[in-house]
């Protein structure tokens, strides 16, 4: 389908869900839009991975989950014809079914459909492979150049152990991974689980189970975003090849829990163990590789309203030239701004002063100078030279009409813009997929 509606087209019109990742959910070529087919993007219900022609409104299955696996949340290669999903445990019993730590990464080639093959491989057993991970692995992203992917991670084994008030072990708590293609990591077979995988994954944060208040010490690690095309400029003028930013959360002097935003630089060589065993013990999480350095970059404790905006939920996001980590925060009235900061730290800086807040997870254009994300009902940019804000579609005054609030995405040459809209039909109300032009504003 190919309604025209003030700039925007409709691509999908079928009665079931399409759920867009919050970033790369564009192919390289800016051809085809990927998606998946969950009802709801709450609920881990959907069979397939599919994508969309943007031209001809073509659909394409990629991939269709087999033995009652339900498949999700996939993302884009930036160079190849290839997309990488979570992936749930097929044949689920009451004893082994989907959560948070019990799902991996799968990536399939769009030239060779239906062919799945595990990112990261698993020990759910006691006997822990190098490279291999324990639990579930969530939002997989390619670097820029298509060598690395990041994902969010929780830790069966560690979930089985339950709370620790002593201490004596680790509890399970969010993190962020690294998956590179230095594998394949083959794993034992101790648990009728485990599995391998093609790539070496290793987590490269650390949490800890009771962050001291007002120290940097987070208890949580997630909405991560890769830094730049290629890396970004220290203080002192030299490169950090590659480093991830992510939503920390402290606690605050006087007890409270917010998000801010922090910076991993990675290494070189994620194989190097540091100070721990990278696949981890029973009873501690794998430990982040040799030369991995973990940094707040704000410090939002003493603001009116501090922290890192909680609504909507969204990843922070890098300019591609990596000066600037723009994220979302409230001004002192309430109001949800957009926010930059530099990876080396410093005072953030406020980019939009709108009267309505940013309701939607957002993305750069490739030219680092504007971002997309959903706002008063609408589909908008803001400048970020001037903090400028404007209308790419009509404002809907019905908000189950609005544009969703989980993906607002830039297409590889700046020009569209990728969202989704409810829209209502013979069978019920579905999310479908739109496109707008990026240049226009009614």
């Amino acid at each position: 389908m190919s309604a025209l509606i003030a700039g925007e087209r409709q691509l999908t019109d079928s009665p079931q869900g399409h759920v867009l990742t919050n970033v790369n959910v564009w192919s390289a070529d800016g051809e085809w839009i990927v998606y998946d087919t969950r009802i709801r993007d709450d609920q881990f219900t959907g069979t397939t991975i599919e994508r969309v022609r943007v031209a001809s409104g073509d659909v394409e299955v990629l991939y269709e989950a087999k033995d009652q696996a339900k498949v999700g949340v996939v993302t884009a290669h930036p160079i190849e014809e290839r997309v990488i999903f979570i992936h749930g445990p097929e044949r689920p019993t009451a004893e082994w079914s989907y959560a948070m730590t019990r799902r991996r990464g799968v990536w399939v080639d769009a030239g060779r459909p239906g062919m799945p093959r595990n990112l990261d491989a698993m020990n759910y057993g006691t006997r822990f492979a190098r490279g291999g991970l324990r639990g579930g692995s969530h939002v997989h992203v390619y670097s820029w150049d298509g060598q690395a992917v990041s994902f969010t991670y929780d830790d069966e084994i560690l979930a089985r152990l339950g709370e620790d008030p002593s201490h004596s072990h680790d509890i399970n708590q969010r993190n962020v991974g690294v998956s590179v293609p230095t594998g394949p990591v083959l794993v034992s077979t101790d648990h009728a689980r485990n599995h391998d995988g093609e790539w070496f994954s290793v987590l490269v944060t650390r949490t800890v189970p009771a962050p001291r208040p007002g120290s940097s010490e987070i208890s949580r690690a997630c909405e991560e975003g890769w830094i730049g095309t290629n890396g970004y400029l220290r203080t002192d003028g030299s490169r950090q090849p590659q480093a991830l930013a992510f939503q920390g959360t402290v606690q605050a002097r006087d007890g409270t829990l917010h998000a801010e935003v922090y910076v991993v630089d990675l290494p070189a060589d994620f194989t190097a163990a540091g100070d721990a065993p990278l696949q981890g013990t029973a009873t501690r999480r794998p430990a982040p590789p040799l030369g991995t350095k973990q940094r707040r970059a704000t410090f939002t404790d003493d603001r009116k309203r501090p922290g890192l905006a909680t609504t909507p939920r969204h990843w922070l996001r890098s300019s591609p030239d990596g000066s600037a980590i723009a994220f979302l925060m409230m001004d002192d009235e309430g109001i949800v701004q957009l926010w930059t900061v530099s990876p080396n730290g410093g005072p953030p800086r406020q980019v939009s002063d709108n009267p309505h807040g940013i309701a939607s997870a957002f993305t750069w254009n490739p030219a680092g100078t504007a971002v997309a994300h959903v706002m008063d009902g609408s589909v908008c940019v803001t400048h970020i030279a001037t903090g400028r804000t404007h209308r790419l579609t009509p404002r809907s005054a019905e908000p189950a009409d609005g544009p969703r609030s989980l993906a607002c995405v830039f297409s590889p040459d700046g020009a569209r813009v990728a969202y989704t809209r409810s829209v209502a039909g013979p069978a019920g109300r579905f999310d479908q997929i739109f496109v707008v032009d990026a240049t226009h504003s009614p």
